[in-house]
């Protein structure tokens, strides 16, 4: 890979790899240190790197960086922990707040896999392919762990549903 393609890859991947790390982290400066991160472990290997394979190593990168991020600091699912601007507020719509709370809830339960191939296929709209190279599993892998990461948000998020709606 060029300095010119490396360029383009920045500017192509650099917000999406942003969205991947920050729906993981659910912190806007840990997500801007993965993106820093993964994009100067590029660098450093940008002679290596086939542009065609640009996205994949990117994505694997980041990955990655965030797995040992979580092994540093296991993230917390404490709702009360999150800062006071995404508390509901008086012209916010408190049932949607509260589904989209019960969602975030739901996500940081899942495993680290399961989390990513699942934010990968429904978030960011990777086929089966790229999110098998992405996390090194095959593609038959993938479609069983986003079966899995979609029947176990389902059961969470179905009975939340129903309550609410009787309330």
């Amino acid at each position: 890979m060029t300095s010119d393609e490396y360029n383009q890859c920045v500017d192509d991947f650099s917000d999406a790899i942003f969205r991947f790390a920050f729906k993981h982290l659910r912190n806007s400066d840990d997500a801007k240190e993965i993106v820093q991160l993964t994009f100067e472990k590029c660098w450093m290997k940008h002679q290596e790197i086939n542009i065609a394979k640009a996205k994949s190593y990117l994505f694997s990168a980041a990955y990655h960086a965030i797995i040992d991020d979580w092994r540093k600091k296991k993230p917390t699912t404490d709702i009360d922990s999150l800062p006071a601007s995404l508390h509901p507020s008086e012209s916010q719509n408190n049932l949607d707040f509260k589904m989209k709370q019960a969602l975030e809830k739901a996500l940081s339960e899942l495993s680290p896999v399961l989390k990513t191939v699942i934010l990968l296929r429904d978030y960011e709209g990777y086929s089966y392919t790229e999110i098998g190279d992405v996390t090194n599993l095959n593609e038959s892998q993938v479609k069983v762990y986003i079966f899995r990461a979609r029947k176990f948000l389902k059961d969470r998020l179905t009975p939340y549903y129903f309550n609410q709606n009787e309330a």
